[in-house]
């Protein structure tokens, strides 16, 4: 089972994939898919709100924020990493419970990059949006860091994400039931 989706003139089908016994999801990888990420990221760009830095969790969101970076002109942005790295200092965590992970993560934030966005107005950019539990995490991270969240924005917003009026994104991505019917 798939899920055509058209979204920054483009067209995907996206396999569905079962989350329990009542519910599938439409997989949305952007990974790999180079003409994707830059039309999405282009898109984007045109309802982004003015900011100073773009932040993303890590990963499937990696690729968005550097083209939207690399469109936009601006040389840096950040990433909320799932395990701090050796380099990283003073670490601000937040903890995430996904849906589509099976166990409570944490996101981290280096102190370094903490310094940078304090006092400076902050978008924070995802592939899909859905529970909102990984954007929640993103928040938290920022506003430890004293950044000032101007956005939020997604490619996809995904099932009741889509009724938020405090994102910005492309194309509503539906639920399915089992049989790969849409939940309206």
């Amino acid at each position: 089972m798939t899920y055509r989706l058209e979204v920054a003139g483009l067209t995907r089908e996206l396999p569905l994939c079962k989350l329990n016994d009542t519910l599938n999801i439409a997989a949305f990888v952007m990974f790999g898919d180079v003409e994707l990420t830059v039309r999405s990221a282009a898109e984007l760009l045109k309802i982004a709100p003015e900011h100073d830095y773009m932040i993303t969790a890590e990963a499937k969101g990696i690729p968005l924020i550097h083209e939207m970076a690399r469109q936009s002109g601006q040389n840096e942005y950040f990433i909320a990493r799932k395990v701090p790295k050796l380099y990283m200092t003073g670490v601000f965590e937040a903890t995430v419970h996904s849906i589509t992970t099976a166990k409570e993560q944490h996101l981290y934030l280096d102190a370094a990059e903490a310094e940078k966005i304090r006092g400076k107005r902050i978008l924070i950019v995802d592939d899909v949006i859905s529970t909102g539990e990984s954007l929640h995490a993103v928040e938290t991270l920022v506003e430890k860091a004293g950044g000032n969240i101007v956005g939020r924005m997604a490619v996809l917003a995904e099932g009741d994400a889509a009724k938020r009026d405090d994102i910005r994104f492309l194309k509503k991505l539906p639920l399915f039931h089992a049989d790969g019917t849409e939940i309206e």
